[in-house]
């Protein structure tokens, strides 16, 4: 008995102290729970203090672009399964007669787009992304305080960075300011605004994911801030702002396997896009500094080879011929540390840095040569566009088919609705041509030639010259959800 009641007594203390041990961190845990309700209050009220202030500048965009085509058959009406496809003309014509419905006729269709922009000058200046604004024939601008510009104007575009600057006539318009986006932070809170499937003044929040994102084949030049706040299509051209309601970058793309968001989204750093805007402006172009050389970054590993303390900068693997790095005396194996005194974190960095100066204008380089430091002041010359470079030869063998064909990036994908990989994207289509008798257009998808799969310009363009021995080709074309065969013949 006596066990047993020293065993419960035991037990009764035990119970005691548990309950005195739960009390004492109770009590404290009160405190530290209110701290972090007060700090998510505060988090919250940023987050919309921002959001009011900037959403007044933000603006939606919509487009409008006429194509002159032909009629590939009647169905659907996307131009697919032709219940006429498989009688001759000349049976047709027997029984209706002259109102038979024919072939090729000529006729014009409406293609609308929408996307997103905001407002950096009082007098109406507006950055947007070249890919919603780049190739249309009427721009309408609608305000948040409902005011809406049916006249907008495309001041000018840049392709090979996706910046667009556009402009509607008044003053006094709400203004978004612009933030320094070299001072961001992985981690940092940010917030996107737009018009995602045309659900105006559509407020996403996230964090920068990474900054400096390159290869992403989104454009020419790229600089990307990845962010996970959400961004779908329409979001295009918005702003991506951070905490202070500073547009810090512009929402440019997603990565996305069904044209939604999964994600992992696309801003172009605004200190880029200022510069591109005020040229835009200014010159109604964009022009680029120029050195004429290729490099590669340096890792580790060559930084050893090389007698290295440290990796870093980029060593100089090519220089063109009378170009002006060989003028300024640049020489193949320098190792380029700084461009004007500011240390090089990558070859694309380096590339881009040297694209956003002046031609004509100077660039210091401190290099190191056979491991001794030297400094270099080049006069930068003037490079050509690279989206003008890409033009197709006047001979290219998809124009003797009547159409121009160019890659399917991601913006490309995510705005018409396919998946990056999946084909070649129609661009152009010649009136009266092979392509447009079958009533193909700008926007359909070829996705095989023969029966061969093809995934850029370069597969498609092999491909098409295989066939001319034949004098046709076979293209299995894409619009929307919808394939068919086409068969056209070489002009």
């Amino acid at each position: 008995m006596t066990s047993r009641h020293g065993n419960g007594h035991c037990i009764r203390r035990s119970r005691g102290v548990s309950i005195l041990v739960i009390g004492l961190l109770w009590l404290p845990s009160a405190g530290w729970a209110q701290d972090r309700m007060q700090a998510a209050k505060e988090l919250s009220k940023a987050f919309s203090t921002a959001a009011k202030a900037a959403v007044p500048a933000v603006v939606s965009i919509k487009v409008e672009k006429v194509l002159e085509g032909s009629v590939m058959g009647y169905g659907d009406g996307s131009g697919f399964n032709d219940p006429f496809g498989q009688f001759p003309d000349d049976f047709l014509r027997r029984f209706f007669g002259d109102r038979y419905p024919r072939r090729g006729t000529p006729r014009k269709f409406r293609q609308a787009g929408q996307g997103s922009g905001f407002i950096i000058s009082a007098d109406g200046y507006i950055l947007t992304n070249n890919h919603v604004v780049g190739d249309v024939d009427k721009i309408t601008v609608e305000l948040k305080d409902g005011r809406t510009f049916t006249n907008a104007k495309l001041i000018g575009t840049d392709p090979d960075s996706e910046v667009a600057l556009i402009k509607i006539e008044g003053d006094k318009f709400p203004v978004l300011p612009m933030g320094d986006s070299s001072k961001i932070e992985i981690g940092d809170w940010v917030i996107a605004i737009g018009n995602p499937f045309g659900l105006t003044e559509t407020v996403t929040v996230g964090v920068i994911s990474a900054v400096g994102r390159s290869n992403v084949h989104i454009a020419a030049y790229e600089d990307f801030i990845q962010t996970d706040a959400a961004i779908n299509p329409g979001n295009s051209g918005g702003p991506l702002i951070d905490l202070d309601g500073e547009v810090i970058g512009i929402n440019t793309a997603i990565v996305s396997g069904s044209g939604g968001y999964m994600g992992i989204g696309f801003a172009i750093p605004i200190n880029m896009a200022r510069n591109i805007g005020e040229q835009l402006k200014t010159h109604g172009k964009v022009s680029r500094g120029y050195l004429g050389l290729s490099a590669q970054d340096v890792n580790s590993d060559m930084a050893e080879l090389l007698g290295l303390k440290d990796a870093g900068g980029v060593v100089v693997s090519m220089v063109e011929e009378d170009s002006p790095a060989e003028r300024g005396g640049l020489r193949v194996q320098d190792v380029i540390l700084t461009i004007n005194g500011k240390k090089i974190q990558s070859f694309d960095a380096f590339r881009n840095e040297v694209a956003l100066l002046a031609p004509g204008s100077n660039v210091r380089l401190e290099i190191l040569r056979d491991g001794k430091p030297r400094e270099l002041t080049i006069s930068l010359g003037q490079r050509e566009s690279d989206a003008a470079a890409k033009t197709p030869p006047t001979e290219a063998p998809e124009q003797t088919l009547g159409l121009e064909v160019e890659d399917l990036t991601r913006a490309l994908a995510n705005r018409f609705g396919y998946r990056p990989g999946e084909g070649v994207m129609v661009a152009e289509v010649t009136p009266g041509g092979a392509a447009a008798e079958t009533g193909m257009r700008p926007g359909d998808l070829i996705t095989s030639v023969n029966r061969q799969r093809v995934t850029s310009v370069e597969e498609f363009t092999a491909a098409v010259r295989q066939s001319r021995k034949y004098g046709k080709v076979l293209l299995l074309v894409k619009r929307g959800e919808i394939s068919q065969y086409v068969t056209l013949s070489f002009e």
